[in-house]
């Protein structure tokens, strides 16, 4: 492997990596790794080094590498038109045909699709639309925002409050005072042990209900969720608890926004997170699964209530005031299109469904007898192994130890990426959702043998 080349050397001194370790990448204490190419679920390195992406880039990546009905999609749309803007009333085709086929794939009673560049951009339009909101009703105060501990909604300063990761707050001076915090629903850390699944159910809904009487629920205008956390930890909700948490939100009137960036176009084995979890949303979250990553696109949809008082809003007060430069891009536009129909043709919230559980059943087999796994979880292709000292007491590791991080360098010796999650040794998976049958057993048998160099 190259060490001292030119493009490592440019690499170290003139680019900002994101979530790095920015004084150890500088000093070349961590390897730059320059990534080439890419088919299915395979991606290449600059050395030839071919890896098999568990993790489908950010699990963004959801049909798959090299897929040229995207590419020539976006080369077409370049040709005719790169770029117009969406202000004023203005539109592409490609804008326009994505936005119906959208809205025929969303839980029913969405309306209309506002179009942005990534998940955190998203997450603000959303915080402005519902601020927007409470104002034409004439409820100035009905502004604060409700997320979850170990909640991710992206890295802005709004979107970074709701974030509830330590590390997106640290030294940010975040989070915002707007934004308020509740409990994460995640049984495997739960306090009390002695909790069955049901009574900690009954937890997460007593202590919303707390926190919407201290604070007043004349003060709180959303509540925002993903519908299986995922950078927290990738942990599907208990049972139940979406069922528990949604009337509390009707009876003190507070808006639901569902943030589908991860779990949107077929992550969870079903077309939206929203309904496999029977979530009725008022405003929904989408990015990553809209395009697969080929080109950057988001989307804040809103359901017809939402909608209503925005017109009634522009009525009274003119055009809206809000829109980005890139909003509905029309290559992104064209990549979303291409990309959904894709999902379509090749069945893959389909094979999400049928292969995320032969998956978690593969990492069952291969490392379920360890003295350190505390749980292997999942719904589709999103699933997580996470290791504890003892899983009898449920102790967990010093962070210190970085268990994690060990794991996945591990991995990453047998030719496998996963991603090593922030708050505990936790491992993530979220490969391209094209996976097969034999790719699992492959990424288990690399599971097997990095828990065996880890620990061993």
């Amino acid at each position: 492997m190259l060490t001292n080349d030119q493009l490592a050397l440019w690499d170290r001194e003139t680019f900002f990596h994101a979530s790095t370790h920015l004084a150890a990448h500088a000093r070349g204490e961590t390897p730059s790794r320059i990534i080439t190419g890419g088919e299915g679920v395979w991606i290449e390195d600059r050395d030839g080094r071919r890896l098999l992406d568990a993790f489908a880039g950010l699990y963004c990546v959801n049909v798959g590498y090299g897929r040229r009905e995207i590419i020539e999609a976006i080369t077409e749309q370049a040709r005719e038109l790169a770029y117009y803007h969406a202000y004023v009333g203005h539109g592409t085709e490609a804008s326009i045909t994505l936005a119906r086929m959208i809205l025929d794939r969303a839980p029913a009673g969405m309306s209309k699709v506002y179009f942005g560049l990534g998940g955190s951009d998203a997450n603000e339009t959303n915080v402005k639309l519902v601020w927007y909101f409470n104002n034409i009703l004439g409820r100035p105060e009905k502004k604060k925002i409700i997320s979850r501990w170990r909640g991710y909604h992206g890295s802005g300063l709004m979107t970074g409050s709701l974030t509830g990761l330590k590390a997106f707050h640290a030294k940010f001076d975040l989070p915002l005072p707007q934004v308020l915090h509740t409990e994460a629903p995640y049984y495997f850390r739960r306090k009390d042990l002695a909790q069955s699944e049901a009574e900690f159910v009954a937890h997460c809904a007593a202590a919303l209900e707390a926190l919407i009487e201290r604070e007043g629920a004349d003060t709180i205008a959303a509540f925002i969720g993903e519908p299986a956390l995922g950078t927290g930890g990738l942990v599907p909700p208990p049972a139940g608890y979406w069922e528990a948490i949604q009337p509390i939100l009707k009876k003190h009137d507070i808006l639901l926004i569902a943030d589908e960036v991860v779990s949107g176009f077929g992550r969870l084995g079903a077309m939206f997170g929203s309904d496999h979890y029977g979530i009725r949303p008022d405003i929904i979250t989408i990015a990553k699964g809209l395009t697969s990553a080929y080109a950057p696109l988001s989307g804040s949809i809103v359901n017809d209530r939402v909608w209503a008082v925005l017109e009634r809003g522009t009525d009274e007060n003119g055009p809206i005031g809000h829109g980005w430069t890139y909003s509905a891009h029309p290559l992104g536009a064209a990549a979303g299109i291409a990309n959904l129909e894709l999902v379509d043709k090749l069945e893959l919230v389909k094979n999400a469904r049928e292969t995320g559980p032969y998956l978690r059943d593969a990492f069952t087999r291969a490392i379920g007898a360890h003295p350190n796994l505390g749980e292997i979880r999942g719904e589709g292709l999103l699933c997580a192994v996470e290791f504890v000292e003892d899983r009898d007491t449920r102790t967990f590791f010093d962070p210190a130890a970085r268990i994690g991080a060990r794991v996945t360098g591990a991995l990453l010796a047998e030719g496998v990426i996963a991603r090593a999650m922030p708050e505990g040794d936790i491992i993530g998976f979220a490969p391209p959702l094209c996976l097969t049958r034999d790719e699992a057993d492959r990424i288990a048998g690399a599971l097997g043998k990095a828990v065996a160099a880890t620990f061993n």
